[in-house]
């Protein structure tokens, strides 16, 4: 089936490595390469870019001088920013303790949290569909709000989602993104995924953590999720943009930075 997970599988990694290629590929082109729609080349696109491996352009796309590796690809990428993301995700758990209630949205980088958390009776709640794959332990509960999925980032929203999730509170939440400044907050590339993390928010008791790498750091998307006033802490690594995490310190914003993640860690 043309529809199948497989084959958006195979044609994505068709058009990464035709922007390996060719540096820069308008939408039109690879439409007719790849014998599929515009709007078809444009989703793929837009997941390409929410991954951190290319930036669009009106009409089309170029590759990312620094791209970001992800496991769903299959990508041969430099393994650099996954190492980065798997420390943050190592750093954000040690802020979980016994007990607490937790929203997760569907970053990659607060996905992997669940490989390290050691806190018991810990409940996830998520709109992240990729947790079904993941080993978490047995003292941890996941809790999927379910709704409407997004096949590009195995991402649960729409109505329903918003539905479910507005009967609970949640004691911290860890929130990822496509791009964070000092002047907007956090932003997304995805509109849909807006209102999950606008409600995950204002349904917090406790601390509001944003994990970000270097990459997403100065960085700006379309779509607003979050002011720096509703950030308590951002979690990145020793790589990210000075001047815009003293910016974000200056409106009260505490910054955590951390080393890459070793690979005998």
């Amino acid at each position: 089936m043309k529809n199948s997970y497989a084959f958006i599988k195979t044609r994505r990694n068709k058009i990464y490595k035709l922007l390996k290629q060719h540096g820069s590929i308008k939408v039109k082109d690879l439409a007719e390469q790849l014998n599929t729609s515009p709007l078809t080349i444009r989703r793929d696109l837009e997941h390409l870019e929410e991954q951190g491996l290319i930036e669009r352009f009106y009409g089309g796309a170029t590759l990312r001088e620094n791209p970001i590796q992800t496991n769903s690809l299959g990508l041969d990428l430099d393994d650099d920013v996954i190492r980065y993301k798997q420390a943050i995700a190592k750093r954000a758990v040690e802020f979980i303790v016994d007990g607490d209630t937790v929203f997760i949205n569907s970053s990659s980088t607060a996905l992997l949290m669940l490989n390290y958390i050691t806190a018991k009776n810990v409940t996830i709640i998520t709109n992240n569909g990729r947790t079904i794959l993941s080993d978490a332990k047995k003292d941890v509960s996941i809790v999927l709000l379910g709704g409407e999925l997004q096949i590009s980032k195995k991402s649960m929203v729409g109505e329903f989602a918003l539905n479910n999730l507005s009967r609970v509170n949640a004691t911290k939440a860890f929130l990822g993104c496509s791009g964070l400044t000092a002047e907007e907050g956090f932003t997304t590339a995805n509109m849909h995924e807006v209102a999950i993390n606008q409600l995950m928010l204002s349904r917090v008791t406790g601390e509001r953590f944003i994990l970000a790498d270097h990459t997403k750091i100065g960085k700006k998307h379309s779509f607003v999720s979050g002011s720096p006033e509703q950030i308590s802490c951002v979690i990145t690594d020793t790589e990210a943009n000075k001047t815009v995490l003293d910016s974000l310190a200056r409106r009260g914003v505490k910054i955590i930075q951390v080393p890459p993640l070793q690979h005998d860690e």
